[in-house]
Order: structure tokens, then C-alpha cells, then sequence
């Protein structure tokens, strides 16, 4: 199974600084899994040792919110696109 996985401008340097990536899995966790056997150190900037996603990080899996679907264990089918992207905060008043 093929998934996109698109990544914000921070975290693209841990990619090789593609804004995209391809992977496979079931879920997400399953996806983060194997960009961990490409591009190694890149799943611990989205997980905790733990398990859970760092508070930080927000990843959504067709435009929604994988912490209000089954979090790391949401399914993933063929051609779905997972976004990951690091909360901004910030800015002057």
C-alpha cells in the first residue's frame, strides 16, 4: 500500500528536504515505521518514546485530525496522503 506523506519545512531536512515522501502501511503508525527504515531519527521527531505523538506535532490524515480519528492506529488505504506538520506558535502583538 502507497501513501503519500507530506511533511512541514521543519521537518524536511530529516527527509533528504523532499516536501513528499512515499511509505508503506496499514495505519499511520505502520507508515511511520517504515520512513523510519528510510530516513532513521525521523520517527522520534514525531513520537515519543512512549508511543504517543509528540505534543507539538499535528498529523492528519486527509484533512483530519488523526487524534480525533484512532490516533496512530488509523487506518491508511492506497493513494490517501498523510500530513505532518509541527504547531506554529508565535508573532508579535
Amino acid at each position: 500500500m502507497s501513501i503519500e506523506v507530506r511533511v512541514g519545512s521543519i521537518l524536511r531536512k530529516k527527509l533528504n528536504n523532499a516536501k513528499s515522501v512515499e511509505a508503506q502501511g496499514n495505519n499511520v503508525r505502520q507508515v511511520l515505521e517504515d520512513l523510519e527504515r528510510s530516513y532513521p531519527g525521523f520517527k522520534s521527531q514525531i513520537v515519543t518514546e512512549t508511543g504517543e505523538i509528540h505534543h507539538f506535532i499535528n498529523i492528519f490524515l486527509n484533512d483530519e485530525d488523526i487524534r480525533f480519528l484512532d490516533g496512530l492506529d488509523t487506518k491508511v488505504k492506497d493513494d490517501n496522503i498523510i500530513t505532518i506538520l509541527p504547531a506554529v506558535a508565535g508573532g508579535n502583538k
